[in-house]
């Protein structure tokens, strides 16, 4: 069975949505996808480190549409793990396993990993939002559409915009 690693930030959490309503309720500014597109999150949202690192931060993000049902037919197939960087932001470790448990009580714990370096798990297949953690990946990779990521060109990765299109490409090829 093939294994395939899924990202938790930006493919299965709709952090950026998280992100609009802090900064509206900070600034009273509602910002829009075309104001943040092409910078990377600490750039697009001047508190987003201070966000990210405070305790609760990662159980109040909403799950990225279609996910739960595209993980549960993926889970099916595939041999998943869901991973995170979550080491990065150590306080983030509690929230991000309970916010998986909550949204994705079909993933065991032991199909998650919580590193600080991706290209450590083998695996297949690895759907991520940042080049960075899938340009060294020596298997196929799906690179997921996010404001940070959307003008980048002539990337080595497929481009998948929605969970209905990964989905698609995955299921059909299991």
């Amino acid at each position: 069975m093939k294994r395939i690693l899924v990202d938790m930030d930006g493919v299965l959490a709709d952090v950026y949505s998280r992100f609009f309503d802090l900064h509206e309720q900070e600034t009273g500014t509602r910002l829009k996808l075309s104001d943040v597109s092409g910078m990377l999150e600490a750039e697009a949202f001047k508190n987003q480190i201070n966000w990210v690192t405070t305790p609760g931060f990662f159980r109040t993000v909403p799950v990225m549409e279609g996910s739960v049902e595209g993980l549960k037919k993926l889970n099916a197939l595939y041999d998943v793990v869901v991973n995170s960087m979550a080491t990065e932001f150590p306080l983030s470790l509690t929230d991000k396993q309970l916010w998986m448990h909550d949204h994705f009580p079909f993933i065991s714990w032991k199909q998650l990993v919580f590193c600080g370096n991706k290209s450590l798990i083998r695996a297949d297949i690895m759907i991520d939002d940042h080049p960075k953690n899938l340009d060294n990946f020596t298997g196929e990779t799906l690179i997921f559409t996010q404001p940070h990521n959307v003008f980048m060109k002539d990337l080595k990765h497929k481009r998948v915009s929605s969970w209905q299109e990964i989905e698609s490409l995955l299921i059909k090829n299991s």
